[in-house]
């Protein structure tokens, strides 16, 4: 018995995604705005509550399974506390080289204003509960005290408290780590286990986002275009300079950040370096895959940059897992942009929101296609951003999901060669134009 390949997942959103437009204009051209709204703008809605849903969930059992996973930074502290210390500044500086750069473009804000205005009066329960939440702040260090939860069940009921849930999390697999791991293997497999029913969760929900799709693309042509269908040009045109913003963005932490790392705390020059993992590039480009990548990107570093398999097999797999440059410069440039689309402007103090949110979702993020979606649900709800506009983003998430793919494992690469380079300093070899040692 043979099976055939169904069609990938990426061209059915697109699909869906082409026929919501379709389906939206026509809607707006004959004058059924009534009906997407009544009938087909439900189960976008019921598509983001699936996202929304899952979110928490896999917070938890990701972020502890995770970090409960990490026994080899206790038999190994300095490498193991230098590699996430690496990670997460690299992540930081991905998320606000995104936050400059979409500050600098503004794509949403080419949407005309008064369509802003629109979106922010549909949705004014956002922007009050965001008001009440910036009037409630009361001094500089209230940003930290929001951090650390009062009630973790209280946390778990509300979106917009992911970040106490993710210290919590962090928290609980800290502490599996410093027990015995005797006493905490019980405890661990069954987070093992929850995480993996959560990844086929995520699975499923993914395999109706075409149609979630559909129906929300749908329901915001019609929003946005009302009466008028000349105003989904400008909707394109904020979309095409998102677009736009997240590769320069990209391209900026590959030809700007990393060539500055890889020479200030490395041998090779960046021509090496790239030379030596282009073939895991490529791999990560068509799979949208870290976790997948993985086996390549060992191979790439350990026989083309000189890495022992020591530190790749340390190294890279907590990379994988999270290390996620370009999918974390992704969540800030979409946040600000939805944001713009619905007209609110972001203080500084919620900016730094994202980077923390953002970094320390990145930890959690599975390293599969999609996941990145997921975790762009608890970047937006941590600063009051509706969910809503996430189906914008949809529309073009596949190419920039290969894009910033590419960079996550560029980064997790360039890790292992500095974390080879400060550890085995003496004997690292160095590596000639061909990539041979």
């Amino acid at each position: 018995m043979t099976t055939q390949k169904g069609i990938a997942l990426h061209w059915k959103i697109l699909l869906g995604m082409t026929a919501g437009v379709l389906f939206g204009l026509l809607s707006v051209w004959l004058g059924l705005n009534e009906f997407a709204v009544d009938w087909i703008k439900p189960w976008g809605i019921i598509f983001i509550n699936l996202l929304k849903l899952i979110a928490i969930p896999l917070i938890i059992v990701s972020l502890i399974s995770g970090v409960s996973g990490l026994n080899d930074v206790s038999r190994l502290s300095r490498m193991g506390l230098k590699t996430i210390s690496m990670y997460i500044l690299t992540t930081v500086i991905a998320v606000s080289v995104g936050l400059v750069v979409v500050n600098l473009t503004n794509p949403g804000k080419i949407l005309p204003r008064e369509k802003a205005i629109e979106f922010q009066q549909k949705f004014a329960r956002n922007v009050e509960n965001q008001t009440l939440n910036n009037q409630m702040d009361s001094g500089p260090l209230q940003f930290i005290i929001d951090l650390v939860p009062a009630n973790i069940f209280e946390a778990l009921t509300n979106n917009s408290s992911m970040l106490q849930v993710i210290f919590f999390a962090l928290l609980f697999g800290i502490s599996l780590i410093l027990l015995p791991a005797e006493k905490t293997k019980p405890v661990k497999d069954i987070f093992d286990s929850l995480n993996e029913i959560v990844m086929k969760m995520i699975h499923l929900v993914m395999m109706v986002a075409p149609y979630g799709v559909f129906a929300l693309i749908a329901s915001l042509i019609v929003d946005v275009a009302g009466t008028n269908p000349g105003d989904t040009l400008a909707l394109f045109g904020s979309l095409g300079m998102y677009t736009l913003t997240v590769i320069i963005g990209l391209l900026l932490i590959v030809f700007a950040i990393y060539p500055l790392i890889i020479g200030t705390f490395t041998r090779l020059t960046y021509r090496q370096f790239l030379k030596g993992i282009t073939p895991a590039q490529l791999l990560a480009f068509s799979t949208s895959s870290s976790a997948a990548t993985l086996p390549m990107t060992m191979e790439c570093v350990e026989d083309n940059l000189g890495v022992k398999k020591e530190v790749s097999s340390f190294v890279l797999p907590l990379g994988a897992t999270i290390n996620m440059d370009g999918t974390s410069l992704y969540q800030a440039v979409a946040a600000v942009f939805i944001a713009q689309i619905y007209g609110m402007d972001l203080t500084f103090l919620q900016q730094l929101t994202i980077i923390l949110t953002a970094t320390l979702a990145s930890i959690g993020s599975a390293a599969v296609p999609g996941a990145g979606m997921i975790m762009l649900v608890i970047v937006l709800t941590s600063v009051g951003i509706p969910t809503e506009g996430i189906a914008l983003i949809f529309a073009v998430d596949r190419p920039l999901d290969m894009l910033r793919t590419v960079v996550n494992i560029s980064g997790d690469a360039m890790i292992a060669c500095i974390v080879e380079h400060t550890e085995n300093k003496s004997d690292y070899p160095i590596v000639n134009e061909n990539n041979t040692l």
